[in-house]
């Protein structure tokens, strides 16, 4: 494990969530953000709520 977290500010995740929801292959993105996929599906349902 890293052992370190990272911190993405709120425009990150706005535009990784953009990108996000025109894109098919959300792991193929995942991988070019660096950050795994699971992360996008959590901040998508973040920003949806809102």
């Amino acid at each position: 494990m890293s052992g370190e977290r990272r911190a993405f500010d709120k425009e990150f995740k706005l535009m990784s969530v953009e990108l996000s929801n025109t894109r098919t292959d959300l792991s193929a993105l995942a991988k070019e953000l660096d950050v795994p996929p699971a992360m996008l599906y959590r901040w998508r349902r973040e920003f949806s709520a809102k």
